[in-house]
């Protein structure tokens, strides 16, 4: 499923022709960017000293906004790591959430250049992040069988140009060893939840969402770049769980969090 591009998921009815042509391009654009980041050493996009073949020096990578003892279900802070009062007292539909770090800046920056600057390059520390919050995870986080990036509103992957986490989730991929796969759409094209309150989110993205490929029996990583009030993995995950999926974890890069810390 890896393989499939940005345009096939965004135009389902693209000729086979061009598909192939467009997978191609993006194929020998992507080495031609491997071959010049291996001749040409980067520097950190924060702190402008060497920082190799990646966007993030390794000062930098390990300053990033840690999050701290967090719920191991929502990932909003929480003495001793235990289930938050909330999510006992509504437990959501998703099983667990883990999160890399703190949406603060200036990974905050970082997901914006990303997201709306259209630096692409950016998804390969967040990745790797992600990767490394799944490495350091406490034994009770079960491996995944699958990993299945939130999908964009076709409407706004044809605007973008992209999916960041698509973008993401495929050095996570590639990290971890777990299978990437597109297994869910999103057929309809709702208003941008920034901005919005709680309540306006979920209704915003109730129904949203629509299982496309088999996930029946298996647990699955919904990945995402920022989880902040839990409404679209909400979504996106009962429409997994009706799909037959055996279990539902959300992996974000960012968990943003409320003023005061809950």
């Amino acid at each position: 499923m890896e393989r499939s591009s940005v345009r096939e998921m965004s135009n389902p009815g693209a000729g086979i022709f061009d598909s192939r042509l467009g997978a191609f391009a993006r194929s020998v654009a992507s080495r031609v960017r491997q071959v010049g980041a291996g001749a040409l050493p980067q520097r950190c996009v924060l702190c402008g000293d060497a920082s190799g073949n990646t966007p993030l020096c390794v000062p930098c990578m390990n300053a990033l906004p840690a999050l701290g003892p967090a719920c191991p279900v929502c990932a909003l802070p929480s003495p001793g790591a235990a289930v938050c009062g909330a999510c006992l007292a509504h437990p959501p539909r998703v099983a667990a959430t883990l999160a890399a770090c703190a949406y603060a800046f200036p990974l905050d920056a970082l997901v914006q250049q990303l997201k709306y600057g259209r630096r692409l390059a950016l998804a390969l520390p967040l990745g790797d992040a992600l990767a490394a919050a799944y490495a350091r995870a406490p034994c009770d986080f079960r491996a995944p069988e699958v990993l299945v990036p939130m999908p964009l509103a076709r409407a706004r992957q044809r605007e973008r140009g992209f999916n960041q986490a698509i973008e993401i989730a495929r050095v996570v991929s590639r990290r971890t060893g777990i299978a990437l796969c597109h297994a869910l759409a999103r057929p309809q094209d709702t208003s941008a939840q920034a901005g919005l309150g709680r309540r306006e989110r979920q209704r915003n993205v109730r129904g949203a969402f629509a299982a496309v490929a088999p996930v029946a029996g298996r647990r699955v990583a919904l990945l995402d770049d920022v989880m902040t009030s839990g409404a679209t993995v909400d979504a996106a995950t009962g429409a997994l769980l009706a799909a037959g999926a055996a279990r539902v974890d959300a992996w974000v890069v960012a968990r943003a969090l409320p003023p005061g810390g809950r």
